[in-house]
């Protein structure tokens, strides 16, 4: 079980978890909750199917020149992104310095000229973003859940100045019975983005965790001319390997779409 925060420390200590087999290493607040999964035999791909799904925005945006993402966790996304987009800028914040120490268990790669990992509150970064992202990854998670700072009305409202014009929300949410609040936190990004530029992707059967898409462009969810190319210089098995995840983007956008009419 992980070390319960103290009046010194209020930020919880992560654990790692590597299988028998020595073929998966994880990181955990509890036993019950994977923050952050890696298979050994491929370091840098996306083990978790939500994680492939918050790659849905490269339909829209193929090439983004900045990322930023909140929440580091085991760098799934960071490591994906630094290796397959080599021509963006990637700025990475988790408020969690114990998780940052782990950066190494997981081969996170070090600070560069076009990647870094910054020890900041994800609601601060947006707050007072160094620059306007293409794509902002929201994906931050504590031993205790969603925080509170991370889907307010005002985060949101912060999210969508800290975009470029066209730039986009991906959001992880989770979605279960368990989580009341889910429907709260959607129509906050529909207050902020306008309904008509949102888009939830579920999970399927499982419906634990749902990916929401929004763009600062409100155009941007009613073309049917999204890309199904793999953009140039994607490596190929690493686009075949996200090609389930972009058919369950694509089939809930053609499901919105057909809803409003706007097929």
């Amino acid at each position: 079980m992980p070390d319960t925060p103290s009046p010194a420390d209020d930020h919880v200590r992560p654990y790692v978890y590597q299988d028998q087999a020595r073929t998966v290493r994880a990181l955990h607040f509890s036993l019950s909750e994977i923050q952050s999964r890696m298979r050994l035999d491929d370091p840098d791909g996306l083990d978790l199917a939500y994680t492939q799904r918050m790659m849905g925005f490269l339909l829209w945006t193929p090439r983004p020149a900045s990322l930023a993402m909140i929440g580091l966790g085991g760098g799934s996304l960071a490591k994906f992104c630094h290796r397959h987009l080599p021509d963006a800028t990637l700025l990475a914040a988790e408020i969690n310095p114990h998780v940052i120490a782990l950066r190494d268990e997981f081969g996170i790669p070090a600070d560069s000229e076009r990647f870094r990992v910054v020890c900041l509150d994800g609601a601060v970064l947006v707050r007072e973003p160094p620059q306007r992202f293409d794509v902002l990854l929201v994906d931050g998670f504590d031993w205790e859940g969603l925080p509170e700072a991370l889907c307010s009305q005002a985060f949101y409202d912060d999210c969508a100045s800290a975009l470029t014009d066209t730039g986009w929300l991906v959001a992880n949410l989770p979605s279960s019975a368990s989580q009341p609040l889910f429907d709260v936190h959607v129509a906050r990004i529909r207050q902020t983005f306008g309904a008509d530029a949102v888009l939830v992707v579920g999970d399927g059967e499982r419906g634990t965790n749902s990916v929401v898409f929004a763009c600062r462009d409100a155009l941007a969810l009613r073309r049917s001319d999204i890309t199904t190319r793999r953009p140039a210089g994607f490596d190929v098995s690493a686009w075949r390997a996200l090609q389930p995840a972009m058919a369950a983007v694509r089939r809930a956008l053609l499901a919105q779409q057909v809803d409003t009419g706007t097929d």
